[in-house]
C-alpha cells in the first residue's frame, strides 16, 4: 500500500499552521490525547474529523486526485485547528478546537457539507464514492445503546501495539484459562448457591442485568439472585447519584466511611447477605469472562444510569480496559472508598495495567474476600 502524497508547501497545504506539513501520527495522537484532557477539565468541546482515502491508495493514477484530497483538507481549516495523521499514509485527521456552545453534531454537519462541497468541485464522483468521512464529537453524549466512537476519539484507550498487543493475547488467555478453572473449581459452591437460592425465595436463580463494557458496549450482568423480586431500582439510583455528585460518604451518619453500596438493604433476602458479604454472588461473572465481555481484572461495570451521573473524566475507567470481577480497588479499599478514589485507582490501574499486576491482583483477591470490610 502507498502511503498519501504530503501536501505541498507551496500550494496553501500547510496543515495545522502556515509554513508546515501534516503533523505526523505519533506527534498528532499526543495532541488528541492531550485535547481529551483538556476538554474533561473545562468541558469545552471539540470535534475529530477524520478523512479515510485509503481506497484510493492502491491505484498510481489517483495520486493526484489524493493530492487534492489534501490540499482541499488544508484549506477547510482554521490555524487553531490540528491536522495530521491518524494513521500515517493513509487517515488523515482535523482537530476543530474551541467551537463554542453550538451542538457538536451541528457544527459536524456543518463541515461535512463543506468539504463535501469542495471535493465535488475537485474529484470525480467515483472518487468521492472512495473517500470516507467520519466525525467525533468529545464531550460526546454517552449512548445507553452502546453506539459509539470512543475507539477512535480516544485514541490512548484503543488496542495497544507492540509488546502490549501481545500482553493483552496473553491477558485473554489468562481470562479463559482463569473462568474455566474457576468455574469447575468453585462449581460446588455454584451448585450450593443456586439451590440455596432457588429454596428460600420466589424468583430466578441469576440475576441478569444491564452494564457497561469497554467503549460504553452493554452487555447482559450475571450474578447469584440477591434480593427479592419486583424491586423498584429508583433508590439505588437516587443513592448512586447522590454518592457521584455530593461526594461525600453515603454508608456512615458522619461520612467517614465512604462505600458504593446501600448499607442494611431491606431489598436484600437472608441467603443473599450471606452469599453477598463473601463474594459468592459474583461467581457467575466468570461466564461473562468466558464469553469476552468481562475480565478477570478489571474496574467494575457501571449500571446504565449510573453512567448518565458521571463527570467526563470518570467515563474513562470503561474505556480505558475491559471491565473485570475484581481490581485495584476491591484488593485496596475494597467498598470503603468514596467514588471520586474508586475510579482514580481504576484509572491507576488503566495506566500501569501489565499482565504480572493482574496476577498480583488476583492473588491478592482471596484474602480481601476473607478479611477485608465493605461487601454488604
Amino acid at each position: 500500500m502507498r502511503p498519501l502524497p504530503r501536501p505541498h508547501q507551496g500550494n496553501g497545504a500547510t496543515g495545522s499552521a502556515p509554513g508546515q506539513g501534516f503533523l505526523p501520527q505519533e506527534s498528532f495522537l499526543r495532541i488528541l490525547h492531550l485535547e481529551h484532557r483538556r476538554s474533561e477539565r473545562s468541558g469545552r468541546r471539540f470535534v475529530l474529523m477524520l478523512v479515510d482515502a485509503a481506497n484510493l491508495i492502491a491505484s498510481e493514477r489517483e495520486a493526484q486526485a489524493v493530492a487534492k484530497i489534501l490540499d482541499v483538507l488544508a484549506r477547510s481549516t482554521r490555524e487553531t485547528d490540528v491536522t495530521g495523521w491518524y494513521h500515517e499514509g493513509s487517515v488523515v485527521g482535523i482537530i476543530f478546537t474551541e467551537i463554542g456552545q453550538t451542538e457538536g453534531r451541528t457544527v459536524a454537519s456543518a463541515l461535512l457539507a463543506k468539504v463535501s462541497a469542495a471535493l465535488s468541485g475537485t474529484l470525480a464522483i467515483e472518487q468521492i464514492n472512495q473517500v470516507h468521512i467520519s466525525f467525533y464529537v468529545f464531550p460526546e453524549e454517552w449512548d445507553e445503546n452502546g453506539n459509539d466512537g470512543a475507539s477512535e476519539v480516544h485514541p490512548d484507550t484503543a488496542p495497544h501495539r507492540g509488546s502490549r498487543e501481545i500482553s493483552s493475547i496473553l491477558k485473554r488467555g489468562l481470562d479463559i484459562l482463569g473462568s474455566l478453572a474457576a468455574i469447575v473449581l468453585f462449581s460446588p459452591f455454584l451448585i450450593g448457591a443456586a439451590l440455596a437460592v432457588k429454596l428460600t425465595s420466589a424468583g430466578p436463580v441469576l440475576f441478569r442485568q444491564r452494564r457497561v463494557g469497554q467503549y460504553g458496549k452493554t452487555f447482559t450482568f450475571l450474578k447469584f439472585r440477591s434480593m427479592h423480586t419486583a424491586n423498584n431500582p429508583a433508590a439505588h439510583e437516587a443513592f448512586v447519584k447522590s454518592l457521584i455528585r455530593a461526594k461525600h460518604g453515603a454508608g456512615s451518619r458522619n461520612g467517614t466511611d465512604q462505600v458504593f453500596k446501600l448499607t442494611n438493604d431491606p431489598r436484600i433476602t437472608p441467603v443473599g447477605r450471606f452469599i453477598r458479604r463473601t463474594s459468592i454472588d459474583e461467581l457467575p461473572q466468570f461466564f461473562n469472562v468466558l464469553a469476552g465481555d468481562m475480565s478477570l481484572v478489571g474496574p467494575r461495570p457501571p449500571i446504565p444510569y449510573e453512567v448518565r451521573h458521571y463527570d467526563t473524566w470518570h467515563q474513562r475507567r470503561f474505556l480505558a480496559v475491559k471491565p473485570g470481577i475484581t481490581g485495584l480497588w476491591q484488593v485496596t479499599a475494597r467498598s470503603k472508598v468514596g467514588f471520586d478514589d474508586m475510579v482514580r485507582l481504576d484509572l491507576q490501574y488503566a495506566r500501569t495495567w501489565s499482565l504480572w499486576l493482574d496476577l498480583k491482583i488476583l492473588l491478592q483477591t482471596p484474602r480481601a474476600v476473607l478479611f477485608g470490610d465493605g461487601a454488604y
